[in-house]
């Protein structure tokens, strides 16, 4: 069983398949995509500007507003 039940269980045979456990670690990878994204934002932060700088710039800019640049590849 699987943290979302039988949410992937695709063909309902009651376990997940490596197609099925692939969509599912998927779909966790968006969510904690999608949460590092609101965290970018909610620190006043562009995440396209972000890639666009070099490297020590990014570091620079997460650690001002409060974030571990280890956290975040952007």
């Amino acid at each position: 069983m699987s943290i979302f039940g039988n949410l992937f269980d695709f063909n309902r045979d009651g376990k997940l398949d490596a197609l099925e456990q692939g969509a599912e670690l998927g779909f966790i990878m968006q969510m904690m995509d999608a949460q590092k994204q609101n965290d970018l934002t909610s620190a006043g932060l562009n995440p396209q500007d972000l890639e666009s700088m070099g490297y020590s710039e990014r570091r620079e800019a997460l650690l001002n507003a409060g974030l571990d640049p280890d956290d975040y590849e952007v």
